[in-house]
């Protein structure tokens, strides 16, 4: 099999080493997806029975892609050491679908932002009117150091207490942006590297055609 020299032979390497960063970016992924999915506040506040799961929905595109990713970077290390068309390839068709799978995530989070923090905010209100001293409504009085909603605001609470719909608010704002800043930011990386797998299997397939 011939071998890549010169120019392109640099374009190996940092392949590889583009492909090791690609590996630790989706451990970072994967970790942030699964923070967001089991972190203790976020639980606590989506518990109840009727809770909404539209946040969820992000975080496990999120989960899968950084997963994926994982892999991805591990065959993309393979493939160029070993300079195979078909570790690259597959390689590339891969980064295809994370690349899909991480814009779907950042754009979901951006452009649900509004609808998700309005279901929690619904639920929240409705449970809250149910039973204003139940262990879920502690819950959320607790994490997001609140009281009440903005109709009916806790009488015995402090002057400069917020109601739970805006804590709500500021909450699940800043969820939603990790998701959709490490979504569309790991997709920008992805374009770099289809990029160098391109070139790598262009330069190998004229390198056979040399030989």
């Amino acid at each position: 099999m011939g071998k890549v020299e010169g120019g392109m032979k640099c374009v190996k390497y940092l392949l590889f080493v583009f492909n090791f960063i690609f590996w630790l970016m989706g451990s970072f992924v994967l970790a942030v997806g699964l923070w967001l999915r089991f972190d203790p506040e976020t639980v606590s506040l989506l518990s109840g029975d009727k809770a909404p799961d539209t946040f969820f929905i992000g975080v496990y595109i999120l989960i899968g892609a950084g997963g994926l990713v994982m892999l991805v970077g591990f065959f993309g290390c393979c493939g160029a050491v070993r300079e195979s068309q078909c570790l690259l390839g597959s390689f590339f068709a891969c980064l295809l679908i994370i690349f899909g799978s991480e814009v779907a995530a950042g754009v979901f989070g951006f452009l649900n932002k509004d609808r998700i923090i309005q279901d929690v905010q619904n639920f929240y209100a409705k449970t809250y009117n149910e039973n204003s001293n139940g262990t879920l409504i502690l819950s959320y009085q607790k994490v997001l150091n609140c009281c009440g909603t903005i109709e009916n605001q806790c009488p015995d609470a402090e002057k400069d207490t917020k109601d739970c719909e805006t804590g709500i608010k500021d909450f699940f704002n800043s969820k939603l942006f990790i998701v959709g800043y490490v979504g569309i930011g790991i997709a920008g990386v992805m374009i770099i590297g289809m990029i160098f797998s391109m070139v790598l299997c262009c330069a190998i397939r004229n390198s056979r055609e040399v030989i």
